[in-house]
């Protein structure tokens, strides 16, 4: 969960795309999507660097399903979603996405080939494939309610927040680490915690602010950066500054 097990990512294998695209309507198995990594080369031997990588959490469901016997939908709609409310996040099986509002992605992006992410009430393939590593639809608010729960330690036992926070040096920006499956950054509202997320078509930023209370996510549906203008992170941080009220912002950086 911290990134450091030297696993390459599968979803940016050339051959792994082009069998996308070639199959949409496929609905893949973890273990068909970690064969395309089975020839690579790890960049670095496990725990001895940092590399974000999807793999990490295809490889956790398969570890999570072994250890508890459930299928990962039904422990994320047990486990998560319904005992937190989270009424407008559901995972994703098929092309058919409800309530999906049209992604752009840039001609020719690899994914998709297409600009435009949905024909016809139709996905340009199916978004199941990204299981655990992030194959699941949200609105902004139910994020910043996510973030709410999860770094204030009501999403689980809250004992078990200090090793979620315990950090690792990453590629991140300036003084940024990475915990278990979160991005730790100081801030000119001090210490975040949260994450980003990219799907073809899509960017999505959450982050919470423990100084204050605060949680702000925000999407948007282009996964063109330069289309949005400022950073997604950027974005965050000038809608957290503006809860946080006169005064606030006094310290750290981004």
């Amino acid at each position: 969960m911290t990134h450091t097990s030297g696993l390459v990512r599968y979803e940016m294998n050339p051959k792994f795309t082009a069998d996308l695209r070639a199959n949409p309507d496929k609905a893949w198995t973890p273990e068909e999507e970690i064969a395309y990594l089975l020839d690579a080369t790890p960049p670095f031997a496990a725990g001895q660097g940092w590399d974000y990588s999807d793999t990490n959490y295809i490889v956790l469901g398969m570890i999570m399903e072994k250890a508890t016997g459930t299928p990962y939908i039904d422990l994320l709609r047990g486990r998560v979603l319904r005992p937190l409310g989270l009424e407008d996040t559901f995972p994703v099986t098929s092309r058919v996405v409800p309530g999906l509002v049209q992604g752009y992605a840039g001609p020719g992006n690899p994914f998709g080939g297409t600009d435009e992410m949905i024909s016809g009430g139709r996905f340009a393939f199916n978004p199941q494939f990204e299981w655990t590593g992030g194959g699941v639809v949200s609105t902004a608010a139910d994020l910043a309610r996510w973030a709410k729960a999860l770094y204030e330690g009501r999403a689980f036992d809250p004992s078990l927040l200090p090793a979620m926070l315990d950090g690792v040096p990453a590629d991140l920006g300036p003084g940024s680490e990475y915990g278990l499956g979160v991005i730790i950054r100081p801030t000119p509202l001090g210490i975040s915690y949260g994450h980003s997320g990219f799907f073809p078509g899509y960017l999505t930023e959450m982050m919470y602010f423990p100084e204050h209370g605060i949680a702000v996510a925000a999407q948007v549906n282009t996964s063109v950066g330069q289309a949005v203008g400022k950073s997604m992170t950027r974005v965050v941080l000038d809608l957290a500054a503006i809860a946080a009220g006169p005064g606030a912002g006094k310290s750290g950086h981004i």
